[in-house]
């Protein structure tokens, strides 16, 4: 059965990735017949679910700057892309965000002073990122590796996948052009939203991890790399959500958004060479080189999976790799880079 699956939502990405690189319109993955039902549910949802009108808090700066003083290697730079959750909303302290966690971590791991931008903005859509990359491109030499977490506002927005995946795989790879490495994390599972409930838990779900999977294979052939999100929170958020959602019951808290750097900064490191880069799947972690559609679908359904492009084109690398242990944020209050605003 979950063969099955998988080989589905394999053949729905495809056909999102396709209509995406073709300039197509949406692909209808839900019946007429439930739309009624589904927008009952949407509006008991948003009675339940608390909004969040906080700015998230500014962590642009410079980490592990005491690396500055024992080597003349220039800084690396790290640069933020996405919606509320790329942009730490939820939390009150700039060290809790996703992208302070990770700049902090990648300075731990490189041993180099890590400059931080972040012009991830709340509510943002995939059409946004074009906006996105010209302000971040705006401050002069392109960042040596970008982050970009998107897709949740699609999917609750109703934005057609192609248009979302074009949309996104058309900023990797401008990025990507610049000699920028780019990571994406890919639309989380909606489906673990406390509040939300069934029919429409169901269904976000498969929104989510059919966009995701849809995602992976614009983002590979463009030149990135992806970290899925989605199942590797779902569990944890469902099982912990005190812990795990913040106080609107929608934004992950410190906690989640701990858990998910620390999905994605072995990828990051990855990305930048901080480890070797070998193609040795191993068997044990169900890993393997797959075509991109099966490696997008199996990772949209196994959390903390990357898929990178495979020397084998057109196949994908599929991996497991271990998560490392987040070092404790530096104080961003003042960052020794002023931050810029957006």
């Amino acid at each position: 059965m979950a063969t099955t699956v998988t080989m589905s939502r394999a053949r729905v990405a495809r056909r999102i990735a396709t209509a995406a690189a073709f300039g197509g319109g949406g692909i209808g993955l839900l019946g007429v017949a439930t739309v009624g039902l589904l927008l009952t549910e949407v509006r008991l949802a948003r009675r339940t679910v608390g909004g969040s009108s906080d700015i998230p808090p500014c962590a642009d700066g410079r980490y592990g700057a005491a690396f500055g003083h024992r080597t003349d290697r220039p800084p690396l730079r790290l640069g933020f892309l996405g919606d509320s959750t790329a942009a730490g909303q939820g939390v009150h302290r700039a060290g809790q965000t996703p992208g302070a966690l990770l700049a902090s971590g990648l300075a731990a791991l490189s041993e180099l002073p890590v400059d931080f931008r972040n012009v991830a903005l709340p509510g943002a859509q995939s059409d946004d990122l074009a906006r996105q990359v010209e302000l971040l491109l705006a401050d002069g030499e392109p960042p040596d590796v970008c982050v970009i977490m998107i897709g949740a506002n699609d999917v609750t927005h109703r934005m057609p996948f192609a248009e979302s995946v074009r949309h996104l795989a058309d900023a990797v790879r401008r990025l990507s052009d610049l000699g920028c490495e780019v990571v994406v994390g890919t639309c989380p599972d909606l489906g673990t939203i406390e509040p939300v409930y069934q029919p429409l838990r169901w269904v976000a779900r498969r929104l989510s991890r059919q966009l995701a999977a849809a995602q992976t294979i614009g983002v590979v052939e463009s030149g990135g790399r992806t970290v899925s999100l989605g199942d590797l929170l779902g569990p944890e958020f469902e099982a912990r959500p005190r812990e795990l959602f913040g106080p609107d019951n929608y934004h992950p808290s410190a906690e989640g958004y701990a858990t998910a750097a620390m999905a994605v900064l072995p990828t990051l490191c990855a990305a930048l060479g901080l480890w070797p880069e070998e193609e040795r799947p191993e068997a044990a972690r169900r890993e393997g080189i797959l075509p991109v559609e099966q490696a997008a679908a199996q990772a949209a359904s196994e959390g903390g999976t990357e898929v990178t492009a495979s020397r084998r084109a057109p196949w994908a690398l599929l991996k497991h790799r271990r998560r490392r242990q987040l070092p404790e944020p530096e104080a961003t209050d003042a960052p020794e880079v002023p931050p810029i605003a957006t």
